[in-house]
């Protein structure tokens, strides 16, 4: 019996992928091992969403590779790439990011290289998932993405939009809920261009699971309407946490990355939340040192995401990807100016994380309890529905209590 490693990197969504790839090898008759030395093989499930991400799966590879495994490339490196990567040192297979479920299949075929074209795609691959270890698991709704930030490399590995149908959501969540899981994340490359529109599938979702809990994932600001706030604000299930792909909070700069929204809007908007929901989790990515981005935007960006209520920011260092717009823009700043600026802006999230923490000290919550007592503190770690990481001294894993939120320790509340 063939041993495999499985390495996943990247977003929710490649996660999840990468479930689904260990999953299939192993009703194959391949065995999962947990150490690269125990394997045969070492499967890198790839992200190529900044260059940091690439140069990690090139390490990766190539030091699975000085170990003497045989290396599979899959994921967006290899979607991207295509054949190109068959040139790579540390790259024995290559398999695009449909073809990674059908890896037995290849190898059993002496094939080394399959990439399909996702452009040419419209059908949804509605691959399932049996896993049943966790209280929470993801669930992917969506694939690929139609628009043309100017940043973004993303379509390139994902292709063009595509969605799963009604259906097959629904009978997953009830599938889940039936094994035990409490609550869903739907996750996707971009669900704000779910087919049909985000809300009826969530109004469906609503009146045919069972499912204690679900959340969502990533959203630009224009995809959170009125109407879609309307029906979360009465909805028994959704979990008020909402991640808003904001990628700067200056105008100037949001245009030349190809955002059709304005600071003003959202802004406006993260208001318009705050005051339907109780003490709602509103976290967001920013890029920061994108091209051209003189000091002065900068510190709009900073001046603004001060004032916003966001409750945490995630930051990256713009990074150029080869093929897109911004790549050939004028103005690209050095890395060093890039990582400074990235650090300022992490040090806005930090002192939001902990002003929004302390803000639930002394509420009381619906707590998710996910894991048995931890080695470190001898507590059960637990999630809200706000999305803030408890500690409890008294639990059972997998049930849904109310508890009181006490004292902060680091990023988690200590709660009874």
């Amino acid at each position: 019996m063939e041993k495999f490693y499985l390495k996943s990197m990247g977003c929710k969504s490649n996660q999840f992928e990468g479930q689904i790839v260990a999953q299939n090898l192993v009703k194959d008759g391949y065995k999962q091992v947990f150490k690269e030395a125990d394997a045969d093989f070492y499967i890198l499930n790839s992200c190529s969403v900044t260059h940091k991400s690439d140069d990690e799966a090139m390490y990766l590879l190539r030091h699975a590779h000085s170990l003497g495994l045989k290396t599979i490339l899959t994921g967006c490196i290899a979607q991207i790439e295509g054949a190109n990567a068959l040139n790579f040192d540390c790259a024995d297979y290559v398999f695009g990011n449909e073809d990674k479920f059908r890896i037995a299949e290849l190898l059993e075929q002496n094939k080394n290289y399959s990439v399909q074209n996702l452009m040419e795609k419209n059908e949804f691959c509605e691959a399932t998932l049996d896993d049943t270890s966790k209280t929470r698991i993801s669930l992917k709704i969506q694939d690929g993405c139609n628009n043309r930030c100017s940043y973004c490399i993303i379509p390139f590995g994902r292709g063009k939009s595509r969605s799963a149908k009604p259906d097959f959501i629904i009978n997953e969540i009830n599938k889940y809920t039936e094994r035990g899981y409490k609550e869903v994340v739907l996750t996707g490359i971009h669900i704000g261009l779910y087919d049909g529109g985000l809300l009826p599938l969530l109004q469906k979702i609503e009146k045919e699971t069972s499912i204690p809990r679900y959340r969502l994932g990533s959203l630009n600001p224009h995809e959170i309407t009125t109407e879609l706030l309307d029906f979360l604000q009465t909805s028994e299930k959704f979990c008020p946490h909402f991640h808003l792909s904001l990628q700067s909070a200056c105008n100037l700069t949001l245009k030349r990355m190809n955002r059709h929204y304005t600071v003003d809007y959202y802004l406006d908007q993260i208001e318009d939340i705050v005051s339907r929901f109780d003490k709602p989790f509103l976290g967001s990515d920013i890029i920061a040192g994108f091209v051209g981005e003189a000091e002065e935007e900068f510190q709009t960006t900073v001046e603004n995401l001060r004032k916003s209520k966001l409750s945490q920011i995630h930051v990256f260092p713009y990074s150029i990807r080869k093929g897109t717009l911004a790549e050939k823009m004028e103005g690209h700043l050095p890395d060093k100016i890039k990582e400074e600026r990235a650090g300022i802006i992490k040090e806005i999230s930090a002192e939001k994380l902990k002003t929004f923490l302390e803000s639930n000290i002394g509420s009381n919550q619906e707590v998710l309890i996910e894991k048995h007592k931890d080695k470190k503190t001898g507590m059960y770690k637990g999630l809200t529905r706000n999305y803030i990481n408890v500690l409890l001294e008294e639990g059972h894993f997998n049930t849904i209590r109310t508890a009181k939120l006490l004292q902060l320790s680091e990023n988690k509340i200590i709660a009874k």
